[in-house]
């Protein structure tokens, strides 16, 4: 390219260097910059699609891998506009020569269609011939047995950052197992898509189970690796033993980062907009107004068959990850959000707003809402009138002891 003069120099080495930049496609995170007429974004990168840097790790040695539909590396097609394409990691690390002999699934199974809270039987992968091994049946923690002979364990799950959304739980109990056993684990880490904020009652550990297992918030803000670190930094695995634990970090990736999820995490998260309402309407899991469960926008709505006549209705059906639905084939009256505005704290106005609708209040909560909510108070506050600003302040102190604790074991900004 030729330039013709410039009167001054300071303009031209600034145009230069900001002709470099865009020929150069520089990464900066949550960038863009236009070539060629379109619009290019830095490129995030999971921790599983950077293989590179954990295949010397894996080489020789007998793996089990902790994964689920979402365990997969991405290809991008020809052009910026072209979809994806997946393989999934089991598949991956076999065609690499890594010796992958067994595979342990989470929560709604290997291929994430079971319902919620559904025990899941051990079984066979049909592609690969490989057994598959349930952390959501008879137990949730690998055995001794299981692990015999593994070198390895590889974790790659995608989470949504948020308490009660039980991968977590599965990822104590399997760091635990393998401190018992002496066994490495490597989690390749993934994004967090509520990871812009901290919010909600951190839970009380007399409240402790499998739907809540940490003293941390409903939204605690931290990648799965980030999470790993912390269970291992802070000795909570059982009798304070550490795990011998490496994770993969993302590339181009900050907390603040947009991503939108390739691949539902589970059957009742199809989307972006339940993602991002999930920790606001998880509440109504304790509680006998349906959240959208038996229809195709989960977490997008919720009513009941005694709300108050409106516009808006629903009739929830069995459907794939919710055989019995709340209120299952009975018409419900409720609230729409699927227009509703992005959310960037807990919004307990829907459970407030679905108390008071409620006709006899009493029967309103159940005998889960206590282990979602990670405390008893929250039950109380509601039931005794107080406003939404009364009930966040007394989780103020809480957050900013927890906000402590987290910022020792980030990995990104």
């Amino acid at each position: 390219m030729i330039f013709k003069p410039f009167k001054s120099t300071y303009l031209f080495l600034f145009l230069l260097l900001n002709f470099q930049l865009i020929s150069c496609g520089q990464k900066v995170q949550n960038s863009k910059f236009k070539v060629q007429g379109f619009v290019k974004d830095s490129v995030l990168k999971t921790g599983a699609e950077q293989t590179s840097l954990y295949l010397d790790v894996l080489k020789g040695k007998n793996v089990a891998v902790v994964a689920n539909q979402t365990s997969v590396i991405g290809k991008r097609g020809k052009s910026n506009v072209e979809s994806w394409e997946y393989t999934h990691i089991v598949d991956s690390l076999l065609s690499l020569n890594i010796k992958v002999k067994k595979v342990f699934s989470p929560e709604h199974g290997f291929r994430g269609k079971a319902d919620a809270a559904e025990l899941i039987k051990d079984g066979f992968d049909a592609k690969t011939g490989l057994p598959i091994l349930s952390l959501h049946g008879r137990s949730k923690k690998p055995s001794t047995a299981q692990l015999k002979g593994i070198d390895v364990v590889v974790f790659d799950i995608q989470d949504v950052g948020v308490r009660f959304y039980t991968y977590i739980s599965t990822l104590h109990y399997v760091m635990e197992a393998c401190a018992e056993n002496g066994i490495p684990v490597l989690i390749l880490d993934r994004p967090n898509p509520n990871a812009h904020y901290i919010d909600g009652p951190v839970l009380e550990m007399e409240h402790s189970s499998f739907v809540g297992k940490h003293a941390v918030p409903v939204v605690y803000g931290m990648t799965i690796g980030e999470f790993g670190q912390m269970i291992n930094g802070k000795k909570l695995l059982k009798n304070n033993i550490q795990c011998d634990l490496k994770v993969i970090p993302l590339e181009n990736y900050t907390h603040n980062s947009t991503y939108s999820l390739p691949i539902k995490p589970s059957p009742n998260l199809p989307n972006d907009k339940s993602i991002n309402l999930y920790p606001s309407l998880g509440f109504f899991e304790g509680t006998t107004i349906n959240a959208g469960r038996g229809t195709e926008f989960q977490f997008q709505r919720y009513g009941a068959p005694f709300f108050k006549k409106n516009d808006f209705s629903y009739t929830p059906l069995a459907n794939e990850g919710a055989k019995y639905p709340k209120h299952k084939n009975n018409l419900c009256y409720g609230v729409d959000l699927r227009n509703y505005k992005h959310l960037s704290k807990i919004d307990l106005s829907f459970l407030m707003n679905a108390y008071k609708q409620t006709p006899k209040t009493e029967k309103f909560f159940g005998s889960t809402f206590t282990i979602h909510a990670g405390n008893k108070k929250l039950q109380e506050q509601i039931e005794q009138g107080l406003s939404e600003k009364e009930i966040r302040k007394t989780w103020a102190k809480g957050l900013e002891e927890f906000k402590k604790i987290r910022k020792q074991y980030l990995i990104y900004e």
